[in-house]
């Protein structure tokens, strides 16, 4: 399994996303996702998300919050645990992204958007403020053939 983060980084109504496109072998490809990637050596979640937010957006985070593990299963991409991030606060220019062309995206046009299945299941968890979460989403190909949610309703998420 391997450790990865995503990030979706709001502002004014809206998530900037990623619609994959530059890479050739990406499970991603095509699909709009969220920003984020794999942890180098020694790495923690949150040095991870920083600096992938960074590499791909040249935006730097000053306010960002765990939301959700991710748990994805695929018969033909490598399994990862995915850290879900949100974020409301960022300085820097956005610039131009080498697996990509980023987007501000109305959050209530994003379900018409070419999607992880998945990623409809957790985007909804995100918007309803819900407790910290942890999914598991299995794949076949690109569908979707089981999914499981266990809601931490204790760790409370406020947006601000």
């Amino acid at each position: 399994m391997k450790p990865t983060t995503l990030c979706y980084i709001e502002n004014d109504g809206k998530y900037l996303m990623l619609h994959r496109t530059k890479k050739e072998k990406d499970c991603n490809k095509g699909k709009w996702i969220g920003v984020g990637g794999a942890f180098k050596k020694g790495e923690t979640p949150e040095e991870c998300l920083l600096r992938e937010v960074k590499e791909e957006t040249g935006l730097s985070l000053t306010d960002y919050a765990l939301r959700g593990i991710l748990t994805f299963v695929s018969d033909i991409w490598e399994s990862e645990y995915i850290f879900l991030y949100t974020a409301t606060g960022f300085t820097g220019t956005l610039c131009e992204c080498d697996e990509g062309d980023l987007a501000w995206i109305e959050k209530e046009k994003i379900p018409g958007l070419e999607l992880w299945e998945g990623d409809r299941l957790f985007l909804e968890l995100l918007e309803s403020e819900s407790g910290l979460f942890s999914m598991k989403l299995e794949y076949k190909g690109d569908e979707l053939v089981a999914h499981s949610v266990k809601k931490y309703p204790n760790i409370q998420y406020k947006r601000r």
